[in-house]
Order: structure tokens, then C-alpha cells, then sequence
């Protein structure tokens, strides 16, 4: 039942991506101000479904507990855009969804980094008042700061580009009036304000981690790095060599074209440049009041976000997550009356809507016929195998080391202290984490073997498969330590040593077809 703890990560992560569809549905019709609208919305998931989750395939994911609270979150900041006067309970709401968003993925602050530097650039523009942007701003400040107490004071989150950025961005809309005294809608105020925001949250940033001495997320701005300038180093491969941190699939676009999500939403997206543009004509500042304009505006917002998943898909390309949901949400606003209401003089609403469906069942169908055809049932017996051995034949307080996928599984099924685990947005942990792995290195094993025994490792966890896999040239474990350890380059692995024979420095004392556990003799 639910106390068993895989029961209850499989339940509670179906039971919320479940829930999330009938978010993804109100979503849908609240901004197009339609049921059409989230009728399409919840289709165009469920047509490009490859695209959108993971969750079928490995549900106990950070993201798959996260994910269904920004929807919530996203759904919650429409209506606060859209309503001229924002009341009290949904600020609580917004920070309510902002904590349960945070406090199981870390990751989450650099998509609530996008969010606000997308709102700033909606204020700047003038579509929004600074006012109102402040409320949200203080949001965001209070929810974090209630997830570095319960995350346990993770300093990680006070150093961040997210914390940096909502006290830089508040500075702005306090100072810009002042020293600028000059209108937002002034293109130059518009750039010294974006120059101002990246300069200043990117120093602050750089500032409290040299002052606190937090290097948690340094390895988040060498993926970056690796992205634009071919920087590269041992934890910055280990990301970029899995095909979910590299750049997005050239077939990825081609997907969403054959299901029609994509040609609609660049209309949509079209239609509301167009909107924009005109309303630019006939409006001034004060009608930001009126509830038209507040429409319109708030779309400003939802275009600049998608803008921005899609540069976060593209350069990696496990954040399709955010993509292709957003992308399935503006395309609901094919059934918008504000942007389409010249077309719907001429044809019916549902008459469109529906040939739109239509068209994109040809290939949705079929994707969706493919993701149910996928029968199959997860097996493991040679790791099934291993953690029965050390549950019976080590000790209670016996160390292990190894790789962080099977670290997990020991620590979870057979309660063995570890000298690692997946968790790697932690300096410390990411440092022993590269030791554990030096055995897949080209260095001395009595070199490794020292540093193993200061980490206090009783037994290691060899997997064959890591020393000779290779997901693309240069990924293989030994040619990733080529980069960080070039001295030794051209000798022979250790790994493939130690699977031949482990002696002096190791001890055998378990062995399968794919796990080889060695016994660490203290010196």
C-alpha cells in the first residue's frame, strides 16, 4: 500500500500529473475565454504526449512531483495579470504553488528565473505597472525564502541567479523612476533597464557566492558555458554526454509540425504581435485599466515565456518538459474571441476548432496508437541479484561507492550507508562523487584505493558497462577522464584491470553479468 515508499512516489506522481490535466483544461479555457480553448489545449498534450512528459516512463522524478505545480502556479499568475486589482488570496495561492513547485526540484529556480525576468520585461515595455510586478516580486522573496527553511537552510538558494535576480529587479523598479524620469515606453529606458537587470543580477550573484562561499550550482553556468563555447570538464560531461542534457533533436520541430501544434501557435504567436501593435496605436498608458488591455498584456507575458522555454529546449534538451505544455496552452488561443473574432464573423468556433482537431488527429492519433503500443515490464535480476547479497552477507554500517543510479538503489532497498547518490547540485557531494568515478580512470589503482579509504568506503560497485559504453565519441568513461586527467591518457583503463583481476589492491568478493562488487582491504 502507500506506506510502502515506491508505492507512494508511483501514487502520488500519478495522482498529480493526472490532476494536471485537468489544470491544463481550466488553463486552457481561462486564457482563450473559452471550453474550446481547453478542449484543444489537453488534445494537443495528448497528441505530441512523447514530447511533453517523462513521467510514463521513470515517475519518480524531481520534475514529476514539481511540474504539476507550475501549471498551477502559471495558471494562478494569468488571472493575477488579468485582474486589475490583485486580492490578497491569490498572492497567497501564487506563493502556496511557488513553494510546492521548489521544494522537490531545485532546478525550479531557474524556471522561476525566466518567469520574472519575463514579467520585467513586460513592465519595462509598459504593459504591465511596476506595482503589480512588485506584489508578485514579494511573492516570489517569501516563497523562497520559506524553501531555504525547509530545504534546511540550502544556502544554494540564496546564492542563486533567481534570488539575485528578484532583489535587482526590485531595485530597478525602485531607482528607474527617480534617475531616469523618463517614460517606460522609451526604447533606450528599455535597454538601460535589461542591461541594468543582467548586469547587476549576475554580479550580486557572483558576489554572495564568493561572500558565502557556496559553489553549489558553479557546474549550472559550465553547462552553459559548454553550450556556447565548447567549455568542458569532468562534471560538465557528465551532463552534456546524456542525450537529455545535449541540444535539442533536429526532429523534435519536424514533430510538432506534423501534429499542427507548431504552425498554430506561430500563428497565435503572430496574432498577438499584431494585437500588440495595434493597440500601441490606440491606446495609452491609462488604459491599462481597462480589462481589453489587460487581455492583450497579459499575452505579451505568455509570448515572451514561450520565447524563453524555447531557448531553454533548445540548448538542453530534457527542458521540453516546459516546451511543449506551453506550447499546447497558446495554441489554445486559436479559440480566443479577441485575436480570432475577425475570423469568427465568417465561420463558426467550433467549426474552426474542430477542423483544427481534425487536422492534427492525422499524426496525433498515430503518436498517441505508438505510446500505447509500448507494452513491456521493468526487469533488473542481476541488480535484483546484488542487493540481496549485500543484504545478507555485509554488515549494517558497511560503506559502498559506486555509480550514483545504483547508489540510490542500495541506499533505498538495502539502508547501507553511501559514499555518493544522484544528488549532484551539491559542491561537496559532486567533488566525492568524481573520486568514486576515478575508478573509471586511467590512474594507479593504489592512487585510487587511498583516496576511496578517505572517503571512508568499505566495498565498491564496479559496473562493466560504464567502462565500455560509449553514447557518443568522447563519452566514455575513460575518455571523459582524458579531459580532467590528461597525464594519464593512453594507459590502460582501471576499470578494465580490475575486471580481469582485482588483486593486490582489491578483493573480489561478489560477481554477475554486470556488477562486480570489490571489497577495499584498509592499509
Amino acid at each position: 500500500g502507500l506506506g510502502d515508499p515506491a508505492s507512494f512516489y508511483v501514487a502520488v506522481i500519478f495522482f498529480l500529473n493526472g490532476l494536471m490535466m485537468s489544470l491544463f483544461f481550466i488553463y486552457g479555457t481561462y486564457l482563450s475565454g473559452s471550453r474550446l480553448g481547453g478542449l484543444v489545449t489537453v488534445m494537443c498534450f495528448f497528441f505530441n504526449h512523447g514530447e511533453c512528459t517523462r513521467v510514463m516512463w521513470t515517475p519518480p522524478l524531481r520534475e514529476s512531483f514539481s511540474y504539476p505545480f507550475l501549471v498551477l502556479q502559471m495558471l494562478l499568475l494569468t488571472y493575477i495579470l488579468r485582474i486589475p486589482n490583485i486580492n490578497t488570496g491569490s498572492l497567497i495561492a501564487l506563493c502556496v504553488s511557488n513553494i510546492f513547485f521548489m521544494l522537490p526540484w531545485q532546478f525550479a529556480q531557474f524556471v522561476l528565473l525566466t518567469q520574472i525576468a519575463s514579467l520585467f520585461a513586460v513592465c519595462i515595455m509598459g504593459y504591465i505597472d511596476s506595482c503589480k510586478l512588485q506584489k508578485i516580486l514579494s511573492v516570489h522573496m517569501v516563497s523562497l525564502l520559506v524553501c531555504f527553511i525547509l530545504m534546511f537552510g540550502n544556502s544554494m538558494l540564496l546564492t542563486s541567479y533567481y534570488a539575485a535576480s528578484l532583489v535587482v529587479i526590485w531595485g530597478i523598479l525602485e531607482l528607474s523612476p527617480k534617475v531616469l524620469k523618463s517614460s517606460r515606453r522609451e526604447v533606450y529606458v528599455w535597454v538601460i533597464e535589461g542591461c541594468a537587470w543582467l548586469f547587476g543580477t549576475v554580479t550580486l550573484k557572483y558576489l554572495t557566492s564568493l561572500v558565502l562561499g557556496i559553489a553549489d550550482d558553479a557546474h549550472i553556468g559550465n553547462i552553459l558555458k559548454s553550450k556556447f563555447i565548447g567549455y568542458k570538464d569532468f562534471d560538465t560531461l557528465m551532463y552534456t554526454c546524456a542525450a537529455e542534457f545535449d541540444f535539442m533533436e533536429k526532429e523534435t520541430p519536424v514533430r510538432y509540425t506534423k501534429t499542427l501544434l507548431l504552425p498554430v501557435v506561430l500563428v497565435v504567436f503572430g496574432l498577438i504581435i499584431k494585437r500588440v501593435n495595434t493597440n500601441e496605436k490606440y491606446a495609452n498608458i491609462m488604459l491599462l485599466c481597462s480589462v481589453a488591455c489587460l487581455f492583450v498584456f497579459q499575452l505579451v507575458y505568455h509570448a515572451l515565456q514561450l520565447l524563453a522555454y524555447s531557448v531553454l529546449a533548445i540548448l538542453i534538451m530534457r527542458l521540453k518538459l516546459f516546451l511543449t505544455p506551453h506550447l499546447c496552452v497558446m495554441a489554445s488561443l486559436v479559440c480566443s474571441k479577441q485575436l480570432f473574432g475577425w475570423l469568427f464573423c465568417k465561420i463558426q468556433p467550433k467549426t474552426l476548432v474542430f477542423a483544427i482537431l481534425a487536422l492534427m488527429a492525422i499524426e496525433g492519433s498515430a503518436n498517441l496508437q505508438t505510446q500505447w503500443n509500448i507494452m513491456g515490464e521493468f526487469s533488473n535480476l542481476p541488480q535484483e541479484e546484488l542487493l540481496e547479497w549485500i543484504k545478507v552477507n555485509t554488515r549494517q554500517d558497511a560503506v559502498f561507492a559506486g555509480a550514483m543510479p545504483t547508489m540510490a538503489s542500495v541506499k533505498l532497498s538495502t539502508l547501507r550507508p553511501v559514499v555518493n547518490h544522484p544528488h549532484y547540485e551539491d559542491s561537496g557531494l559532486r567533488a566525492r562523487t568524481k573520486v568514486v568515478y576515478s575508478m573509471y580512470s586511467r590512474k594507479p589503482a593504489k592512487e585510487v584505493k587511498r583516496e576511496l579509504i578517505k572517503l571512508g568506503a568499505n566495498y565498491y560497485i564496479l559496473e562493466e558497462s560504464l567502462c565500455v559504453s560509449r553514447k557518443k565519441p568522447g563519452c566514455s568513461m575513460p575518455e571523459i577522464w582524458d579531459v580532467e586527467d590528461p597525464a594519464n591518457s593512453g594507459k590502460i583503463p582501471l576499470c578494465t584491470l580490475m575486471s580481469k583481476d582485482s588483486r593486490p589492491y582489491f578483493i573480489t568478493v561478489f560477481e554477475n553479468s554486470n556488477y562486480r562488487v570489490l571489497k577495499i582491504p584498509k592499509e
